[in-house]
């Protein structure tokens, strides 16, 4: 049996998805021992109630002024202090653009393993992760020693919350010095209401789109649905669309339920931010574009044509 702690994120005062999906995967790794959780930030206390729902059994609150927003100077001392103090046998956070960040550098420090981007977890514990933009997996497992683990968003089943499992809440002092960098004020660009790395459902558009006014289809679609819009890099580029939309290799890595393509051909690198979705649907008018060999359903067809009939018919089942 082990000790594990879960590094919970807050984004905009809601705790993050993810951070219950790492709560599931720490129940793995525990194998019967102990699960503890962490927040970090000022007001971040009334979440402890949803991790202990989820498994939690104590979460530490580290209550500091310099973590109301992350820098990694600051979350990196926070972080080690509460593992030197916590003293788990692993660690897990989302592989989040925190997680990416902070994990390797207290892995560094402390001298412990790490495994990221991990998608599945197998009995042993192996921790199977994909590797060359997701056209092959890698199964990992440790002999010995403490690891560090980075889950990816939407792919280990965060569970069913247990009302009658509450935690116990710890506040812990840290000591935060000699910080390089100071967040002053932070400027969001944001893909729309849905936050894209968690989103369930993605309505993704391409250079198919035309110009900027052709999102607004798309945009409708993914009202309905209750999704995010993402966008292929070509759709960046051509300044459809903010970077901050951009899936792919060089943008965000997404797993959501439901994929749906509108205007994009499918090179390899928006192949490597998407592929492993769980249900893509494809619309293209070209009949030979490569997105039709990694979809589950394709539709040949102008997406200007098709998008909106396929709004009207979803309305008519959700709305």
């Amino acid at each position: 049996m082990k000790k594990v702690l879960v590094v919970a994120e807050v984004r905009d005062g809601q705790l993050r998805n993810v951070s219950l999906e790492a709560l599931a995967a720490a129940g793995i790794l525990a194998e019967g021992g102990e699960v503890v959780a962490a927040l970090f930030g000022p007001n971040t206390a009334s979440h402890a109630e949803a991790l202990g729902h989820h498994g939690a059994g104590t979460v530490y609150v580290v209550d500091h002024a310099d973590l109301a927003q992350y820098t990694p100077d600051a979350y990196s001392q926070a972080l080690k202090q509460l593992i030197e103090f916590v003293g788990p046998d692993a660690v897990v956070l989302g592989h989040t653009a925190i997680g990416r960040d902070v994990a390797p550098r207290v892995s560094a420090r402390l001298g412990w393993g790490l495994v990221s981007d991990v998608t599945a977890l197998e009995a042993g514990p192996v921790f199977v992760r994909p590797i060359y933009a997701g056209k092959a997996f890698q199964k990992r497992r440790f002999e010995d020693g403490k690891i560090m683990v980075t889950i990816r968003p939407n792919n280990i089943a965060a569970g069913t919350a247990d009302t009658g499992k509450t935690a116990t809440v710890v506040p812990f002092e840290v000591e935060i010095k000699d910080l390089r960098s100071i967040v002053r004020e932070v400027v969001r660009k944001t893909s729309g209401k849905v936050d894209l790395s968690e989103a369930k459902i993605i309505v993704s558009g391409g250079r198919g789109v035309k110009s900027a006014d052709g999102f607004q289809p798309l945009n409708e679609l993914a009202d309905v649905l209750g999704a995010a819009v993402g966008a292929s890099r070509g759709a960046c580029d051509a300044d459809y669309c903010d970077y901050s939309m951009q899936i792919g290799q060089t943008g965000k890595v997404v797993t959501p339920d439901l994929y749906i393509a509108c205007g994009i051909s499918g090179a390899i690198q928006h192949l490597a931010g998407m592929s492993n979705s769980k249900v893509i649907v494809a619309i293209n008018k070209d009949p030979e574009a490569p997105i039709f060999q990694v979809a589950d359903y394709g539709i040949v067809g102008d997406l200007f044509e098709v998008v909106p009939l396929l709004t009207a018919e979803f309305k008519k089942v959700l709305v």
